[in-house]
């Protein structure tokens, strides 16, 4: 297994860390840990472009680690009131259809790897800067305040809305993932 791989399943790894620091509040090595992830997808990519290790194993697993680790925290933004169910609901069907749709194109008559565009980049991009303004900022109010549990209310304002856009570029972007490879649900048995 090549570095990017190694460094994709140390994503996938890390996910549990980041649920235990979320599930007892620890707002800050929740960020720390979910923002040293997100550094990760952007390291393995960068490698595996630079030194030719792009493998069909890191085309599936980056994604996956991915999707892994921010619906992760997205279910636990929604547990904390500042992310619509509705924004997670988009988030996974639009996940499921592409993955769905990256099935019928590896099964399809000389299979194909589907590997992500640039919206779907810029959909992880901003799905994970939104989620490390959540934990950084609500840390950082709640460190400044004199009542922490009443203090991260701008935090939240920003978080809530944050995640409706995240929700419209992740359906924009799904949508033009589908529309770039329809001709593979032609193809499915």
């Amino acid at each position: 297994m090549n570095l990017p791989n190694k460094l994709t399943m140390l994503r996938i790894l890390l996910v549990p860390v980041f649920m235990v620091c979320a599930s007892f509040r620890w707002m800050l090595a929740a960020g720390i840990v979910f923002a040293a992830a997100s550094f990760t997808d952007f390291l393995d990519g960068h490698i595996a472009r630079k030194y030719h290790l792009v493998t069909d194993f890191g085309k599936f697993a980056d994604p996956l680690a991915d999707k892994l680790l921010t619906t992760t925290a997205f279910l636990y933004m929604v547990v904390d009131g500042v992310c619509s169910p509705v924004v997670v609901a988009v988030i996974l069907a639009r996940e499921f259809a592409v993955s769905g749709l990256r099935m019928i194109a590896a099964g399809a008559p000389g299979g194909k790897v589907i590997a992500a565009n640039s919206w779907g980049k810029a959909k992880t991009v901003l799905q994970m800067l939104t989620i490390i303004f959540y934990y950084f900022g609500y840390a950082a109010e709640a460190a400044l305040a004199a009542r922490p549990e009443a203090s991260i209310f701008y935090t939240q304002l920003a978080s809530y809305g944050l995640c409706w856009l995240v929700a419209a570029v992740t359906l924009m972007s799904g949508v033009k993932y589908l529309w770039d490879n329809r001709q593979f649900i032609n193809t499915a048995k």
